[in-house]
């Protein structure tokens, strides 16, 4: 190391790479984390919208932070602070019929059944089913994936990983290639009939996918989306006190007490090459930082397209990294809200259970396919899928007193849209939509709006540095999954470049807050720092 040189300076401040950082640092290396915007946590943030107002920015929800991450960097001692959502999800159906679903499975069943008896005696083999599987696929989040081409010690360790499989029931096994295979649709059509019931389960399957509840594949994201947790309850969600933002703060906070250093409004320009070793980083002001080893928080295609030195890796290999498949059909929006939402089919004005829920608008497994295929030929959704977060109903601190602030993730939204037309042209009219959508439900929904904070895959590429606005820094397709993510042959967050590592969502086991990608990217550098002192391995 240089005078002024760090051990590892990682490139982007998302949680991802500030877990990363932290991880490194508790064994002594010396850290240096760059962020190009104003603020660290990338997508994680929390901001003032308008005045009194705050809210999580991109990122909106709790359940995949890990509880390995939370207990290693102590974030509850760093302001952390997880309550539970009152109930999981609500859906409203008609200006009658509504599903509130609890968490739990009895409470669950209970649900069900005011729709489909026969739906609601199935859903317990279908929690056990999954659970089962998602018990195994949870130690995998915490290793590196055998990586394809790295020798005898690689197929010996894919080996090990795939021994619990061996050992499932054949019907269990039967289901888990389902779910690594079929749609969500499909799958969940095995264990359930009415389109209600079906779509409600299918939404987790569509979450910011560019897919619709019958594109093959998207039933493994019903499995990504079951390993999580809150406060040690799988299957649970919640919220961050202060929002999105307070997560990534934490783990600042956590980073900075073991020494890391952090710069903001440093955009990097290039990673500076030694011989073909990865060796520092030039920032565009000019300064260059040199470093034994770079680590990326960004996405693999950007990391590739415009910071990796033209020539430093084969043509060949630098088009498989730029043409990762990305975009999630994603389109963000808050709002400040003079009062709650009065739905129709449960009327109220004043915080019940569905106020604290995830409020799904996409009454049927129909309604979801319906709003797919309309974006895949318009461009959009005319009528979209929403789900609404009302985060004050939990956390007081981000409106004014008898105010809230609503959280919209809103699907579909082309990443480009047809006949060369332009996000920055449309999103009004898309977000126009999208609040009918709502009012259509909950008719005090428009005339209550004060403000709106509106965000399009342009405005979250441009902002975030998500390609394609892809919340997951590249789709979670059967192809870039596991030990083909985000290349076959580079899985266990080595890049082709020595010294050059990947510690964001680009990386296993992919998106969603969890500051897993930089754990784990943390463990593999410091294996390769212990393995060689002079620098890690190739």
């Amino acid at each position: 190391m240089g005078k002024d040189g760090y051990d590892v300076v990682l490139i982007g401040a998302g949680h991802n790479s500030l877990a990363c950082a932290a991880y490194l640092a508790k064994v002594g290396l010396r850290v240096l984390v760059l962020e190009k915007n104003a603020v660290v946590g990338g997508a994680a943030i929390t901001e003032e919208f308008h005045p009194g107002f705050r809210n999580s920015v991109a990122a909106y929800t709790v359940s995949l932070l890990h509880a390995r991450v939370i207990a290693d960097l102590d974030l509850y001692a760093h302001g952390l602070k997880i309550v539970e959502r009152p109930a999981a999800n609500f859906w409203p159906i008609d200006a009658r019929r509504s599903l509130l679903m609890p968490h739990g499975t009895a409470a669950r069943q209970q649900a069900i059944a005011a729709i489909s008896e026969r739906d609601a005696q199935r859903l317990p083999a279908y929690d056990a089913t999954l659970e089962r599987i998602a018990a195994i696929v949870r130690p995998l989040l915490l290793r590196s994936p055998p990586n394809a081409g790295s020798g005898l010690m690689e197929l010996i360790d894919a080996a090990r990983l795939g021994r619990p499989l061996l050992g499932l029931p054949l019907d269990v096994k039967r289901h888990l290639a389902d779910l690594f295979t079929r749609s969500a649709a499909d799958f969940l059509g095995h264990w359930f009939e009415h389109e209600t019931v079906v779509g409600a389960l299918a939404f987790d399957g569509i979450v910011g996918a560019f897919a619709g509840p019958y594109t093959p594949g998207t039933a493994y994201a019903l499995l990504h989306h079951a390993v999580g947790e809150v406060n040690g309850r799988t299957g649970v969600w919640g919220h961050a006190v202060g929002g999105m933002g307070a997560i990534s703060q934490a783990i600042a906070s956590a980073a900075k007490t073991h020494g890391v250093a952090i710069r903001t409004d440093a955009p990097v320009a290039t990673v500076l090459l030694e011989g073909e070793r990865a060796a520092g980083v030039r920032l565009t002001s000019g300064e260059e930082i040199p470093a034994r080893a770079v680590a990326a928080g960004i996405a693999p295609k950007l990391l590739f397209r415009d910071l990796v030195p033209e020539g430093a890796v084969s043509p060949e290999l630098s088009r498989r990294f730029v043409g990762m498949k990305s975009g999630s059909a994603v389109f963000r929006m808050n709002v400040a809200l003079a009062e709650l939402p009065d739905f129709t089919c449960r009327p109220g004005r004043t915080a019940q259970d569905h106020h604290g829920a995830g409020i799904v608008i996409g009454p049927s497994v129909g309604y979801l396919d319906r709003a797919y295929l309309d974006a895949r030929t318009q461009g959009w959704s005319r009528e979209p899928v929403v789900e609404m977060l009302i985060p004050s109903v939990l956390d007081p601190t981000l409106a004014p007193e008898g105010r809230h602030v609503a959280s919209l993730f809103v699907q579909y939204a082309a990443p480009r849209l047809p006949d060369g037309r332009s996000w920055d042209d449309e999103k009004q009219a898309f977000a126009e939509c999208v609040i009918e959508a709502v009012d259509a439900h909950a008719p005090n929904f428009k005339s209550s709006i004060i403000a709106t904070q509106m965000l399009s895959p342009a405005d979250l590429e441009r902002r975030f540095g998500l390609p394609d606005g892809d919340i997951f820094h590249g789709q979670l397709g059967l192809d870039q999954l596991y030990s083909t993510r985000p290349l076959l042959g580079y899985a266990n967050y080595r890049m082709p470049l020595p010294g050059l590592y990947l510690c964001g969502a680009g990386a296993h086991p992919g998106g969603g807050v969890s500051g897993l990608p930089g754990r784990n990217a943390a463990l593999e550098i410091i294996r390769d720092f212990k393995r060689k002192s002079r620098g890690p391995r190739r």
